[in-house]
This record gives structure tokens, sequence and C-alpha cells, in this order.
């Protein structure tokens, strides 16, 4: 679901009111946002006074410097506002929340857990087979080859058969390349084989 892109509020000052006069721009007149929380004459009076502030704050004086930074945090309270309004009435859809000047949040990439991995273990020689877990397994077998294939059925041994999704094989040949796959025991029988993946063991 897209939502408004809230890093505006990290936005240098003077980039920051050129982005909200664009926003209150895009508001004015658009029929989608005809009740905002915040009325578009006091954003805009809020632009009008945050820009006095940067003027005022250029001679570096502690106390000009100190109200813009007063007046910079109330307007972009503002603006949250306004963007939580935007997102209440966009629900989710880009394009009306682009109508209103808004930037679109990312959709976050859902990170897919390969059914298995395997990496170096604590001690040389060792190494951790990590299982994507499968609903309702009782065990997983855990079946190892030599090398890495193509190989036949009567290559794979067992190496074991555990109830935890993470366990640590020991006993390898440091430097020999190794292949591995499981398979989940459960309730309906047992899984296929996962696709084989190799690892050169330290």
């Amino acid at each position: 679901m897209k939502k408004v892109l809230l890093s505006f509020t990290r936005f240098p000052v003077s980039e920051k009111v050129s982005y909200y006069r664009n926003v209150v721009a895009k508001i004015i007149g658009n029929i989608l946002f005809l009740t905002p929380e915040i009325p578009v004459t006091e954003l805009t009076a809020a632009l009008d006074q945050f820009d006095a502030a940067i003027v005022a704050a250029r001679d570096g004086s502690h106390i000009a410097v100190s109200a813009l930074h007063d007046c910079e945090v109330a307007t972009d309270k503002k603006f949250r506002i306004l963007a939580h309004y935007v997102d209440k009435i966009a629900d989710g859809d880009e394009t009306t929340i682009l109508s209103a000047g808004f930037q679109v949040s990312k959709n976050r990439a859902t990170r897919v857990k390969e059914a298995l991995t395997i990496t170096n273990g604590s001690h040389s020689g060792n190494v951790i087979v990590d299982i994507k877990a499968i609903e309702k397994s009782g065990a997983y077998i855990i079946q190892i080859a030599e090398g890495a294939g193509p190989f036949l059925e009567s290559d794979w041994r067992i190496a074991a058969i555990v109830t935890q999704a993470r366990y640590e094989l020991t006993g390898l040949i440091k430097g020999k390349v190794y292949s591995f796959q499981i398979a989940a025991v459960t309730p309906a029988g047992t899984t296929d084989f996962c696709a084989p993946v190799e690892k050169l063991v330290m």
C-alpha cells in the first residue's frame, strides 16, 4: 500500500519551503481534498512566517536562529498532519497522493527466505544448515553429497534427521565442496527434496 513519504521533514530549510508551497498549490482547488484538517490559509500563513524567519536568521544571531528552528518544527508538524489527512483520503492510491504534491513511499521488497542456506559453522569442518520452516513439519531430513553435481540418487546420503530448522553439521573435510538438500516430514508425508545448495567447507 502506498503512503505519503515523510522524508520532507529532513529537507534543507530552503528546499523544504519550496516543497511545502508546491503542496499547498496542489491542494488548493483539488476536489479530492476539500476539507483538510488544517485550512490552506493557515498553512500559507505558516509558510510566510517560515520565509520571514529564514530571512531574519541570515544575520546568524542566536535568537533568530532559534526562532527559525521553532518555526520549522511548527511548520513540519502542520504538514505531517496534512500528510496524514492525504493518506486517509488516498487509501493507498498513488495517483491521489501525487495529486496533493507529496512524494510516494516505495513498496518494501519482501525478502523471501531460501528453502535452504548453508553457512560456515562454529569450527573448521562444520557448517550451519538453516532451513525455511515448513508448516506442520515434525522433522527435516538433511542429505549430503560430495562435489557440485549433477548427482544420481545414490550419491546422496542422510547426514541428519532433525526437528529444528537450524542445525550444525560437523566432521566435514575442510576445503572440499559439498552439496546439501532437505525434505520435510509432515503428517501428509515427506516432501520432495529442495534444490541442492553447494558449499565450500572452511
